[in-house]
């Protein structure tokens, strides 16, 4: 009974940090407030050592929104751009290749990690997949957690300050419709296509079910000209905000040690990472094979839902973004694996 009181009191900490960064983010009139202020907030509060804590399965049903935002974007006109984004998609296996040559060395000769945690460490996938291999392979679990999440808040936060302050990208417009203006049997049927695809992904073990089944879900319902809206705009900060404090608790009963170690090493990787990303691009876009944001969203190694949401916001074509990072992490998990049995 203890534990359960202890365990609301901390979620209600946790809501409140949060809710008290989107108003200093609302306040000071910074980009994607109800995004990066829990995310930033919480990260704050792990630091100085208060408990909060997640709440898995509503975040887990908030990616579901995110997924059908994707889906509903996947138009007839967007199968025609297919050839198109050959080009681009062809970059990603190079990105992949080229992200893991910097990070490997770096976990393993420069921060002294262990062989398994260097390797998983340096794959841009999805933090889930990456803790699941890192685990069988003997990585540091702690140490694998910290580093992914380091990587994903340090991209989240970075690239609403290169949109706003040097792209000009209006990062404060509306994420969608406001859910009145929205035909109801159009909301019912997202929602069923949320919760349908999740689940029907989740029981054929398909990777990334939270956003993927709804994702297809949408896109069945979209090119079938069923729908032809995203959710609400109400659904999608919902979103945001969900995800965002589920970023930040990540370092809840973080270390000195670790801060020093751990996310140091976070920090510099996802810089370098960065580096390489805007490098990939840069040729892309001059080639003209993407345009300036789709190129920076589509090739920086941020989580699927993390990039979605600022798809969203920037006004990008999400279905274009998401595709991407698709492809990107299905590499890593076939992939990864393959190389590291090779490696070992």
């Amino acid at each position: 009974m203890q534990g359960r009181r202890a365990e609301v009191a901390a979620l209600v900490m946790t809501l409140a940090v949060s809710g008290t960064g989107v108003v200093l983010f609302r306040v000071a009139h910074l980009p994607l407030p109800w995004l990066l202020g829990p995310m930033l907030g919480c990260l704050v509060a792990a630091l100085a050592g208060l408990p909060l804590r997640g709440a898995p399965r509503a975040s887990m049903v908030m990616r579901t929104i995110l997924g059908v935002a994707v889906g509903a974007s996947i138009t007839p006109a967007l199968v025609h751009r297919l050839p198109q984004m050959t080009a681009s998609l062809a970059m990603m296996p190079l990105l992949v290749v080229a992200v893991g040559a910097v990070g490997y060395p770096l976990f393993r000769r420069v921060f002294g990690f262990d062989h398994p945690t260097s390797y998983y460490a340096a794959m841009p996938g999805g933090l889930q997949d990456m803790l699941v291999f890192g685990a069988e392979a003997g990585g540091d679990m702690r140490a694998l957690g910290l580093i992914h999440a380091t990587r994903v808040l340090i991209v989240v936060s970075l690239l609403p300050l290169v949109f706003a302050y040097i792209l000009g990208v209006d990062m404060s417009r509306p994420p969608g419709l406001p859910a009145a203006d929205i035909p109801v049997v159009e909301l019912a049927l997202m929602a069923a296509a949320a919760i349908l695809g999740w689940q029907g992904a989740q029981a054929v073990g398909l990777f990334g079910a939270t956003i993927l089944g709804p994702m297809i879900a949408a896109a069945a319902l979209s090119l079938g000209g069923i729908i032809s809206h995203r959710p609400p705009a109400e659904a999608i900060t919902a979103a945001q905000f969900f995800i965002g404090f589920t970023v930040g608790v990540k370092y809840t009963g973080i270390t000195p040690r670790e801060v020093r170690r751990v996310v140091g090493a976070g920090v510099v990787f996802s810089l370098l990472t960065l580096v390489i990303a805007v490098g990939f691009a840069g040729v892309a876009i001059w080639l003209h094979v993407v345009p300036p944001v789709e190129g920076l969203l589509s090739f920086s190694p941020g989580g699927q839902a993390e990039m979605a949401v600022l798809a969203i916001v920037a006004g990008a074509d999400v279905a274009f973004v998401v595709s991407h990072h698709v492809v990107r992490i299905v590499i890593v998990i076939l992939g990864a694996p393959i190389v590291a049995r090779r490696l070992r």
